[in-house]
């Protein structure tokens, strides 16, 4: 194994970097530092999020840089706000005992005046978002002329997220003569025309093989029905208590839904999408980093270019249509060495996506069962007695009140004692999981479903509330922009002290919330009436009807015109005991008489080809 002397790397910079911790050079940083400390040496680096791009580009870059020519020498584009703070962040950890070293960072999403008044005092390295960097180059304050290393970190995130165009429109304001860096973690079709288009006789490193998917990573799979999705998640999450996770979904909807799920079940998550103000994000990923958040929920786009240690594990609430933004989710776990796990949630009808990206990777996906009640309040146990045990007592701190405790404690026996110390800890996870929905997997569910008649269905009204509790209608749903968040707040705005509130069903136009039975009536009374965007809001109890309001406005628009919904169950003339499937009953040849209907002097063929061949029509009158 090199030294980062033996790389040419020098001394100043070594210095900082040790006191970073770099002991010796990573694979990538092994294969690129030296090579770019050439000229004219371009190159396409494919590695992994996590394996020290950074270090790998910037370390050489900045050995390159004239720190007595202020003029921009060097520019680094990423496809996000957060990557291109943290790049720049990093660079200048670099450059700690380079004096007259300035690296400015510029992206969306905040002040374009503060960028500017940096740049018009010199910027040797430019660290940019491809449309603010545009913006600036329009405005004739950044200036590419000077510029003789390019750096594109993560182009495959780039073109993803469309900025193809803002690409080549830098291009074109960079001189002919420069090196170009790509890194990517997937060798796709547009990358290689961008290495066509923009590159020279460039060398190909890759760090473990194209398209595949991060080394230290497992990928596993929990096959469940769509509407128990959730269910699962937080099966998954209780049965690893030190989980910090990246949990991934498909809209900004669904996101913020999953993150309000979660947090209105006590767990210690937040959201990430699009809809975020750049301060709100700013402060989530801050929180996240600093582990104060132990679940983000997020979606792609706002997750691209996020760096955090330490992830244990990246679950995907349902698999993306792109197999390169899995390979990018699952990338941000099993780094430095680390091992990490890839989840993924998904239902029958994504099977053939993992196929798919086993394919592409190079990995199999295990098929995992969901964990067991029984197991995740075993592991749930094992961690509250390791906290009981490892918990620092402050021996001084607590000793004016230990003659009190032990009087208190004195005719209580010791099993007693840790039995309640317990129960206290977890007792949580005892409670719901002593009756927890089950959890069938589809083919399992049609197993068991496979002794029903064929056509029968099962009675679907809505679920049971919980022991205590009522189940109660609200007609706002998701449309509204009614969210478990809003719930809350609707609640603490309208009642009196704090309301406790259970399960929470969000459709589109409508809601059901669990109260306790004792406060149901309170609630109805409190919320029916009230305007909500303006919306006047109606409650009242599911078990009364309140659920067949919810759909009825095209039931009353059928009702109104003196008609009834029709019966489409069953399309046969009549049932086994000779009654019509119409909602008349008696003998069909009471039902058959010449008065009513005219079959030409024929007996009426009621097998099922007769039927269809000579159906006997009504007479006109």
């Amino acid at each position: 194994m090199k030294t980062f002397e033996e790389l040419g790397v020098s001394e100043e910079i070594r210095r900082a970097i040790t006191e970073l911790g770099f002991e010796h050079p990573m694979p990538v940083q092994e294969e690129v530092i030296p090579y770019l400390l050439g000229e004219g040496n371009d190159v396409i680096a494919l590695a992994q999020t996590g394996t020290g791009k950074t270090a790998a580009f910037g370390i050489p870059l900045l050995q390159k840089i004239d720190p007595n020519n202020r003029a921009t020498q060097a520019l680094i584009l990423s496809p996000t706000r957060e990557l291109c703070l943290q790049i720049s962040d990093d660079i200048n950890d670099f450059a700690k005992y380079i004096q007259g070293i300035n690296i400015v960072p510029v992206y969306g999403g905040t002040s374009i005046m503060n960028q500017i008044h940096a740049l018009k005092h010199g910027a040797q390295i430019i660290v940019a978002t491809p449309g603010r960097l545009i913006d600036l180059m329009n405005r004739g304050v950044a200036n590419l002329d000077t510029v003789s290393n390019v750096v594109l970190d993560e182009a495959d995130e780039m073109l993803n997220m469309g900025f193809s165009e803002s690409i080549n429109e830098i291009f074109e304001h960079v001189p002919s003569e420069r090196n170009t860096l790509l890194f990517s973690a997937t060798m796709s079709k547009e990358i290689e025309k961008i290495a066509l288009n923009y590159l020279h006789n460039h060398k190909e490193i890759v760090i473990g093989s194209r398209n595949e998917g991060a080394e230290n990573v497992n990928h596993i799979y929990y096959l469940v029905n769509a509407k128990d999705k959730y269910l699962a998640l937080k099966r998954v999450v209780d049965f690893h208590p030190r989980i910090f996770a990246i949990i991934f979904c498909r809209t900004k909807i669904e996101t913020q839904e999953i993150a309000d799920k979660l947090i209105h079940d006590g767990y210690n998550a937040e959201a990430l999408h699009g809809d975020l103000s750049q301060d709100q994000r700013d402060l989530t990923m801050q929180k996240f980093r600093q582990h104060l958040t132990q679940l983000l929920v997020a979606t792609d786009v706002a997750a691209r270019g996020l760096d955090v240690d330490d992830l244990t594990h990246v679950i995907n609430y349902g698999l993306p249509d792109d197999i390169e933004n899995y390979t990018h989710r699952s990338g941000r776990t099993g780094r430095a060495g680390k091992k990490g796990t890839s989840i993924s949630i998904i239902h029958s009808r994504e099977k053939h996506k993992v196929r798919d990206i086993e394919k592409v990777i190079g990995k199999e996906f295990v098929d995992t069962p969901l964990p067991t009640p029984q197991e995740i309040c075993t592991k749930q146990l094992y961690r509250a007695m390791d906290k009981i045990t490892k918990i620092d007592v402050d021996e001084e701190q607590i000793a004016p009140f230990m003659e009190e405790i032990n009087r208190h404690f004195e005719y209580i026996d010791k099993e007693v004692i840790i039995k309640k110390i317990v129960s206290m800890t977890f007792g949580r996870f005892l409670a719901y999981y002593a009756d927890a929905p089950e959890i069938l997997r589809p083919d399992e569910k049609r197993k068991k479903e496979k002794g029903e008649k064929r056509g029968d269905r099962q009675e679907r009204g809505p679920r049971k509330p919980e022991k205590g509790y009522a189940r109660l209608f609200i007609n706002l749903g998701k449309n509204d922009g009614f969210y478990p968040g809003e719930v809350m707040q609707l609640l603490n705005k309208h009642i009196h002290g704090k309301q406790q509130v259970g399960h929470i069903d969000l459709l589109s136009k409508f809601s059901y919330i669990e109260v306790p039975k004792q406060d149901a009536q309170r609630v109805m009374n409190a919320l029916t009436g009230i305007m909500y965007k303006g919306r006047e809001v109606r409650c009242n109890d599911a078990d009364q009807g309140g659920s067949q309001k919810a759909d009825g406005g095209k039931k009353r628009k059928d009702e109104s015109r003196g008609g009834k919904k029709k019966d489409r169950k069953n399309r046969k003339p009549f049932d086994d005991f000779g009654n019509f499937n119409n909602g008349t009953t008696g003998d069909w040849r009471e039902l058959m008489k010449p008065k009513k209907w005219d079959l030409k002097g024929k007996e009426p063929d009621f097998s099922e080809e007769g039927w269809a061949i000579r159906k006997p029509r009504k007479k006109k009158n």
